[in-house]
């Protein structure tokens, strides 16, 4: 593969510590090396797997159809075309995908012989290339083998399909692996669309647009409502309410004035303010956020796959083989000892070259991730399904994963027994008029229960404590503790206790006082998901650790962690604590999926061995995963597991299948029948062990359609 841009620095998917700057292969694991951070060298290196792919296709087809014309169309189909031609035609067909679509293959294969890192390219290398040559070989110089290498008719059976269907098999492999790669990009994307492109300075009392690379610690800026916040730094003038969902994963905005800090990315509310930037470039959170997904994307290497540990041993045997049927076909052969020497040593090569290798993974992978996703599982790639049933420990973002992830009204407490649906229908009033987050909540708390707003007049928003307004000859106040202050209002000892009792529980209270007296107040949460707490249970029952980790208050936290039995819980988590808390649990040995919504999660999601996002998060999260619950229930953790444990019993059997036939074929390929009963290994019969290889492989992959999920 050629190098894309000399700048551009690559790496081993496989084998971190691998880094050069040129495309090429992994001296290791023959692995194509990816490009670090430039997406532009992934698409150009996808973009040429395609192309080769479709040429390969183009011409592989042809040689597969003239090769299986009698059992696809009956017998004598191209009976009226001489089999010389459709040999030769099979060899010219053949020659772009050896030779362009495939070529690289054989590069790997002759690396790792002299990397000495036997691998599956290894094998699949020195097989196709042995059955090519032993194609060209005997269409040209037929005369050169027995005739038990014949058939009745005096044709030598030619592997041209063998070759180019095994290496576009393998090719159909690298193109997944290269579009699964060029995917992991995407939450980087996502990220830095929420950086604005624009600023606006203020400079000598005057607004100026300016690109955010030119903003300077110390610049003064306006940010005007519903705007991204820039760059981090601190309000000077004016107050907001600001989403900062981005970072705390919390859905709740937070009230900002002077002197409060605001990070970049995070989106303003209705009103304008002024700040000072204090970290601008690299230093802002925002971008510390995307550096965190780069490295621990980059970071993470892909489990080893089966096909490549079984050929590491498998190969140094097969060659083994070759050679020692060689040296004793030459010393005690009959004549011509050389001749039957080199043949039964080729034989032995072919038959020991698996087709169904590169089916055995990719069509487990495949049925597997299909079953997944009509449960509204949606999987990436085949690292996701070989670790999830592994895991030891789930570590579970709170706010849209445990939680719905969005702020509703869970009752009205009054004293005294007042008309609760009366001070509903007043408080929803008020809060019509207000842009509010919770205001919305209780507005369509009140629209739920059918209610008819009231004429609402000197409406009033006092930030970072609430609102005012009167209906009729009643002035009204919903707010927190301190507008009850600023308003000279008396809160009971009665009213206090509840109040207590109910911010123990976790919850999000304002006060209701109409004409300086407090009625009561509004508790409002971010309900449970009924299925959190059932799927928590049973896998705790499976023996996996749960913590749950939350940008939320220790109170909101304890009183969920508590609803859902859950021991280890840490709350007020920023994004590095979650990063950071997998990093360790990593050093420690364990197996650690990772799931939440949020873009706060998504440095976590990507350095966990599986990442699980829900789908009704946001799409840096799911980009940075490898796992995604379309409903956003963590019941489906469990159908992965189950679907992760039936894929990798498959692909071992299927592995199994790969390799039988072949094994079983090596000590006929090696002659060691034709001493006692005069057989050597007929082609048809190697042709026939790798369809039914081939065969098995694809009839046992599609069980796993039929299991219970």
């Amino acid at each position: 593969m050629q190098d894309t841009n000399e700048n551009i620095q690559y790496t081993c998917p496989m084998h971190s510590e691998i880094i050069s700057n040129k495309a090429d292969s992994c001296p290791k694991c023959g692995m194509d090396l990816v490009p670090m951070e430039n997406e532009d060298a992934d698409k150009k290196i996808y973009a040429v797997l395609v192309k080769k792919m479709t040429i390969a296709t183009i011409f592989t087809l042809p040689i597969f159809l003239i090769t299986m014309s009698d059992l696809f169309f009956g017998e004598g189909f191209l009976s009226f075309i001489p089999l010389s031609y459709l040999n030769y035609l099979q060899l010219i067909l053949s020659l772009p995908v050896v030779f362009y679509a495939c070529w690289m293959f054989f590069e790997k294969a002759y690396a790792s012989l002299i990397n000495k890192s036997l691998n599956m390219f290894t094998l699949i290398g020195m097989g196709t290339g042995v059955a090519f040559i032993f194609s060209v070989v005997a269409l040209f110089f037929p005369e050169l083998f027995p005739d038990d290498f014949k058939s009745e008719s005096g044709n030598i059976h030619l592997y041209f399909e063998a070759t180019t269907v095994i290496l576009s098999l393998v090719l159909l492999g690298q193109l997944l692996e290269a579009r699964a790669h060029s995917q992991t990009n995407g939450a980087l994307k996502e990220l830095l669309k929420l950086s604005p492109l624009e600023a606006i300075l203020i400079k000598d009392g005057e607004d100026i647009t300016i690109l955010i690379d030119q903003i300077e610690v110390g610049n003064y800026l306006r940010v005007k409502p519903g705007a991204k916040i820039p760059v981090d730094g601190k309000i000077t003038k004016g107050s907001s309410s600001i989403d900062e969902a981005m970072i705390t994963g919390e859905p709740i905005p937070v009230d900002k004035s002077i002197g409060d800090n605001v990070s970049s990315g995070t989106i303003n509310g209705t009103k304008s303010f002024e700040m000072i930037a204090r970290k601008v470039g690299a230093e802002t959170l925002l971008s510390q956020i995307i550096q965190m997904v780069k490295e621990a994307s980059r970071s993470k290497a892909p489990i080893q796959k089966l096909a490549d540990t079984i050929s590491g041993y498998f190969v140094p045997i097969v060659i083994l083989s070759s050679v020692l049927t060689y040296i004793v076909w030459a010393l005690f052969g009959p004549e011509p000892a050389y001749v039957y020497a080199l043949l039964n040593a080729i034989a032995v090569l072919i038959i020991a070259c698996p087709c169904a290798l590169g089916l055995a993974t990719p069509m487990s992978v495949m049925v597997g991730v299909g079953k997944g996703a009509q449960a509204g599982i949606l999987i990436k790639n085949a690292q996701a399904l070989q670790t999830m049933d592994r895991i030891d420990v789930l570590i579970t973002d709170k706010t849209g994963t445990l939680t719905l992830g969005k702020p509703s009204v869970e009752k009205i407490f009054t004293l005294n027994n007042k008309d609760n649906t009366l001070i509903l229908q007043k408080i929803a009033s008020i809060n019509n008029e207000s842009e509010h987050p919770l205001a919305q909540a209780l507005v369509n708390f009140a629209k739920e229960k059918n209610l008819v707003f009231l004429e609402v007049n000197d409406f009033e928003t006092i930030v970072g404590q609430g609102v005012k307004a009167k209906i009729k000859d009643e002035t009204i106040l919903l707010g927190n503790i301190t507008l009850m202050k600023s308003e000279n209002i008396d809160i009971s000892s009665a009213l206090k206790e509840a109040v207590i009792k109910e911010q123990r529980l976790g919850k999000t209270l304002s006060y209701i006082a109409i004409n300086s007296v407090a009625l009561g107040f509004v508790s409002i949460t971010d309900a449970i998901k009924t299925s959190s707490k059932a799927a928590i249970s049973q896998l705790m029952a499976q023996g996996i650790e749960i913590i749950m980790m939350t940008g939320d208050n220790i109170n909101t936290a304890k009183a969920v962690a508590d609803e859902l039995n859950i021991k280890n819980y840490f709350a007020q988590c920023l994004p590095e604590d979650k990063l950071n808390k997998i990093i360790a649990l990593q050093k420690e040995g364990k197996i650690v999926a990772m799931t939440g919504d949020g873009i706060n999660d998504s440095p976590a999601l990507a350095q966990a061995d599986v990442g699980i996002a829900m789908g009704t998060g946001t799409d840096v999260a799911i980009e940075s995963s490898e796992i995604t619950l379309i409903k956003g229930d963590l019941r489906g953790i469990i159908k992965a597991r189950v679907l992760s444990h039936e894929v990798m019993k498959n692909i071992k059997q299927n592995l199994f299948f790969a390799f039988i036939y072949n094994i079983l074929g090596l000590p006929v390929a090696a002659g060691l029948l034709y001493p006692f009963f005069g057989i050597l290994l007929s082609p048809m019969i190697a042709a026939t062990a790798m369809s039914f290889s081939s065969l098995s492989v694809i009839l046992n992959s599609l069980r796993l359609k039929s299991i219970s999920l």
